[in-house]
């Protein structure tokens, strides 16, 4: 007889939240976790770096008082109590997830988890190589790591990873940070405001490469403006370590160009967990890095999933959470439970200023329907942005011309992370223009874009 209904291995986003979602539907649920309950997310990446950026938006605020009347002199900050506040407000939530556990009769089981074999219709793990375990379904949520660039490996002191960036001993005047992907231009974004010269080094035409080619254009422009130096259409052909700096050879168009900085952040990208778990006795398939799975997260293996970053792209900790969710609800034969669509996931980069956006870019509209309608307005014309001293920023809207479909949103500016979830709703529900323009917004707040956008794609923008 079966130990446990559904076993999950490992407890971040993806995995606890698919273990609370077992327990809800009569599930006996455990969680194998090597680490801390909340995975990488939680404490070295969602949580802990919107703390330190959420102190960067402070320091740049405290330099911007006299623009509120304000006045002050000798504006001064504490490295160490920042990092301190950043790892407290992680710790706080990581104890919240084990009460989560606890609440929701979850169990938890320290170590690491592979997969022994099958026994009849039973799963087979072993923790730590002894504990011997025997679950009917099994989903594998190990997530991911920084990938690594053959011959510029990081060392954890002078050629970080985001865990090393995130808890530095002091303050480095200045970082080349590889990669222009959301983590990173939240790490250039912080210590830009914070007060670093910051360089950033993409390999291809424009930073933030997922995004619009509109909104990184205008991203590109305010980073600079702020003084991030910017270098796409660029690689790193080498790096010297010296004793407490790190001199990088650029190379773009067959130029080459030496810079020497305090360190370096490697912010390339990510490759799943899929060592040592034992697929090798599955029909468990890994492909670039990542294990392959349907729509429903189901793996070649009958009874076991995976869900999250080891799964694949969009590496976001909103999409494990969801997968885990869909997965438990299909594995119980729920007929609510609906395959992940991924143009409706949202993405957000919590850099100053934020960028968010859901579904297809305006090209990839353009590709896809021909016919599209584009709406746009800028934060200079919202009463609320002006009110705030936030006038910089533009909410973007395609449509299918022939439907009336919301095919994507692209934004850029104060709160934008917060405002996308007002489009991600409207994809969900398959709105046309029609139900959003008929929708009434508040006034005055920063919504209205939202709203004057759409409007603008039909030629009906009040305030414009």
């Amino acid at each position: 007889m079966a130990d446990y209904d559904v076993v999950i291995v490992g407890g971040g986003p993806g995995g606890y939240v698919a273990a609370i979602r077992a327990s809800q539907l009569g599930f006996k649920t455990a969680v194998i976790e090597k680490e801390q309950m909340g995975g990488i997310c939680l404490n070295w990446g969602c949580i802990p770096t919107k703390a330190l950026l959420r102190t960067s938006e402070i320091n740049h605020l405290l330099h911007s008082l006299d623009a509120y009347g304000f006045k002050a002199d000798n504006v001064s900050f504490d490295f160490k109590k920042i990092i301190e506040r950043s790892r407290s407000v992680a710790s706080q939530l990581a104890t919240g997830v084990r009460h989560l556990m606890k609440k929701n009769k979850v169990t938890v089981i320290e170590g690491s988890a592979q997969i022994k074999g099958r026994v009849g219709t039973e799963i087979e793990l072993t923790v730590e190589g002894k504990t011997s375990i025997k679950a009917l379904h099994v989903i594998l949520a190990t997530g991911a790591r920084a990938r690594q660039l053959p011959g510029l490996e990081s060392d954890g002191k002078l050629i970080w990873t985001y865990r090393e960036a995130m808890v530095p001993e002091q303050m480095p005047p200045s970082l080349l940070v590889i990669g222009s992907g959301a983590i990173g231009i939240e790490f250039a974004s912080f210590y830009r405001l914070m007060g670093a010269e910051v360089t950033v080094v993409e390999v291809l035409d424009t930073i933030l490469p997922v995004e619009d080619k509109e909104i990184s254009a205008f991203a590109r422009k305010s980073f600079e403006k702020q003084g991030l130096k910017i270098h796409t259409n660029s690689t790193v052909k080498s790096m010297k370590k010296n004793k407490d700096s790190v001199t990088a050879t650029l190379e773009s168009g067959g130029k080459t160009q030496e810079i020497t900085v305090d360190r370096v952040i490697l912010a390339i990208g990510i490759v799943g967990n899929t060592e040592n778990l034992g697929l090798e006795k599955t029909k468990i398939k890994v492909e670039k890095g990542h294990i392959v799975t349907n729509e429903w997260c189901a793996t070649a293996e009958p009874g076991i999933y995976a869900i999250g970053d080891v799964a694949g792209g969009p590496w976001l900790a909103h999409k494990a959470s969801h997968e885990g969710v869909l997965c438990v609800e299909k594995i119980k034969g729920l007929k609510t439970a609906h395959p992940l669509k991924k143009e409706n996931i949202p993405g957000c980069t919590y850099s100053y200023p934020q960028i968010a956006s859901v579904g297809l870019t305006e090209d990839a509209a353009k590709t896809l329907k021909g016919d599209i309608k584009v709406g746009r307005f800028p934060y200079l014309a919202n009463g609320k942005a002006i009110a705030m001293g936030e006038p910089e920023g533009l909410i973007k809207t395609i449509f299918d011309g022939k439907t009336g479909e919301l095919l994507g949103a692209h934004m850029i500016g104060a709160e934008v992370t917060e405002l996308i979830q007002g489009f991600c709703l409207a994809k969900t529900m398959e709105a046309t223009e029609q139900e959003i323009m008929n929708t009434i917004f508040p006034h005055p707040t920063l919504s209205e874009m939202m709203h004057e956008s759409v409007l603008d794609a039909y030629g009906q923008a009040i305030h414009m």
